[in-house]
C-alpha cells in the first residue's frame, strides 16, 4: 500500500456524511471563543488545547463524549455557531471533501438563551458562506439525544422539519446507547419520515446488534451511523444489505471508544466485501484528531483496501447523501469525472 500517499488521497472527491459540529471545532477557535466570552478552557496554546482534546483514555463511549462539555461551553450564541461551521466547511474542503452533513443538537446550544431556531439559523449562515468560499457543499442534520426525555426528541423533530428547505436534510438519534433504547424515541422519528425527512440512526457503537436493529425497525433509519456491531446479527444484517441502508463507518473513533479492540480488528473490510453499503467518515475531527483523508489512509494501510475499493467507498457516499436525487445525479457526474482522473493517473 506504499502508493497509497497523504496526497493521493486528500485528492480522492469526498463525502462526510458523520460529522459532529461539536466535535469538530478548531483548536484555536476554541481558544479565540474562549477568551472572548471568558469562559475557562483547559488549554493556554492550540498545540495544548488538540491534545487535551484528542481522546487517548476513555474507557467507553459515555467516556468519549465527556469531552464535548469543553467545545459546547463556547457554542451559546449566533457568532460563535457561525464560524465554527464555517471554518468546518474550510477544513472539509481542504481535505478533499466535495459534499458534507454537519450533526449537531441544537437543543445543547440554548444555555445562554438562543432560541432553537437561532441555533440551527446560524450554523445555516456558516455553512452558506463556507460554500461560496470553498463549493464545498454543506447540509446539517440535526440529532435528538437518547438521555433526553422523547418530548424533547419530538421538540427538535419538529424543529429538523420545519427547516427542512432551508438546509436541514436529515434527523438522528445520538448519545450513549446502553440503557437508552432508540424504540424510546419512535415517535420522533415517525413525524420526521411522515414529513419526508430522511432518518439515521447511532447504533452498534455503545450497545449490540440489538441497538441497530431498533433503529432500522422502530425508527425506520435510512442510514445507520457506526454500526460496528452489526455482524453479530446474520438475519439483520442480509436486511440491512439488501435494502442498501448505508453504514457511516467511523473507524478511529470506534478504536477510541473502545467499540472494536484496533483498526486492523474493525469490521469495514468485512462488510465491505459481503457488499454492505458502507461509507467512511470522522465522528469528531478534534476529539479524534483525524481527516477523512486520514480515515481513508486507516483502512488502506490498516484494512488493505486498494484505491478502486476506497474510490467505491467515496462513491457510496455521495450515493447516500440525503440530498434530493437530482441534486445527488449532477454531483455523482462531477465526482465521476474526478474519481476516473485519480484513477487513472496513480
Amino acid at each position: 500500500m506504499a502508493d497509497l500517499t497523504h496526497e493521493l488521497l486528500r485528492r480522492l472527491p469526498k463525502a462526510e456524511l458523520h460529522c459532529h459540529l461539536d466535535g469538530s471545532v478548531r483548536p484555536q477557535t476554541l481558544l479565540d471563543l474562549a477568551a472572548e466570552r471568558d469562559v475557562p478552557v483547559p488549554a493556554r496554546t492550540a498545540r495544548e488545547m488538540d491534545d487535551y482534546m484528542i481522546v487517548r483514555n476513555a474507557h467507553n463511549l459515555e467516556e468519549y463524549l465527556a469531552r464535548f462539555s469543553v467545545t459546547l461551553s463556547v457554542m451559546q450564541d449566533a457568532p460563535a455557531l457561525e464560524r465554527i461551521a464555517r471554518e468546518l466547511i474550510e477544513d472539509a474542503a481542504r481535505d478533499g471533501i466535495r459534499y458534507i452533513e454537519i450533526r449537531y443538537s441544537p437543543v445543547l446550544n440554548t444555555q445562554d438563551g438562543l432560541s432553537l431556531d437561532e441555533t440551527v439559523e446560524a450554523p445555516l449562515r456558516g455553512i452558506a458562506a463556507g460554500t461560496r468560499e470553498t463549493g464545498t457543499i454543506g447540509r446539517v442534520i440535526i440529532c435528538a439525544l437518547r438521555h433526553l426525555e422523547p418530548a424533547v426528541s419530538s421538540e427538535l423533530s419538529r424543529l429538523a422539519v420545519a427547516y427542512r428547505h432551508q438546509g436541514v436534510v436529515g434527523f438522528d438519534l445520538a448519545g450513549g446507547e446502553s440503557g437508552h433504547p432508540a424504540r424510546d424515541h419512535a415517535e420522533s422519528f415517525a413525524y420526521a419520515r411522515a414529513h419526508d425527512l430522511a432518518v439515521t440512526v447511532h447504533a452498534g457503537e455503545g450497545y449490540g446488534a440489538e441497538s441497530i436493529r431498533q433503529a432500522v425497525h422502530d425508527c425506520g433509519a435510512n442510514r445507520i451511523g457506526h454500526a460496528t456491531r452489526l455482524f453479530e446479527d446474520p438475519s439483520l444484517s442480509q436486511y440491512v444489505n439488501d435494502r442498501r441502508i448505508a453504514l457511516e463507518i467511523c473507524l478511529t473513533s470506534n478504536v477510541q471508544t473502545h467499540a472494536v479492540a484496533s483498526y486492523e480488528t474493525h469490521p469495514l473490510r468485512a462488510y465491505f466485501d459481503d457488499g454492505q453499503n458502507v461509507v467512511l467518515s470522522t465522528d469528531n475531527r478534534l476529539m479524534s484528531g483525524t481527516t477523512l483523508t486520514d480515515e481513508y489512509a486507516h483502512a488502506a494501510h490498516s484494512l488493505g483496501f486498494s484505491l478502486p475499493e476506497l474510490a467505491e467507498i467515496a462513491r457510496n457516499g455521495f450515493e447516500s447523501a440525503f440530498l434530493p436525487w437530482h441534486e445527488r445525479v449532477a454531483l455523482l457526474e462531477s465526482v465521476d469525472r474526478e474519481l476516473s482522473s485519480v484513477l487513472s493517473s496513480s
